[in-house]
């Protein structure tokens, strides 16, 4: 998430009063497109069966190193499935837990 400080808003704000209406629009709409194409920004979309740590990670809020101590103690309100080794959290709990509908 971008920060801004107060005291640079002056600025910013002189800035975008020179851009054109139609290239700020264009930039937005790119913006939003680019976060839409982000898997990891609307798991009611998501198909997949499962998604790795990182991406359950910040579904969850928590630290990827968070869900790796729930899987290696058995704790935690997800159990992972374990792929080649790896950690592969289901989608469907994650929304569970969420209370988001698929």
């Amino acid at each position: 998430m971008l920060s801004i400080e107060p005291q640079n808003l002056a600025p910013i704000a002189s800035a975008l009063a020179t851009v054109h209406p139609a290239t700020l629009t264009n930039l937005l709409q790119q913006a939003l497109a680019s976060r839409a194409a982000d898997p990891t920004a609307h798991l009611a979309l998501d198909n997949r069966q499962a998604v790795d740590t990182a991406t359950a990670a910040h579904h969850l809020n928590r630290r990827p190193q968070t869900l790796r101590t729930w899987a290696m103690r058995g704790t935690g309100p997800i159990r992972p499935l374990r792929i080649h080794g790896r950690l592969a959290w289901p989608v469907a709990e994650i929304r569970r837990v969420l209370g988001v509908a698929a």
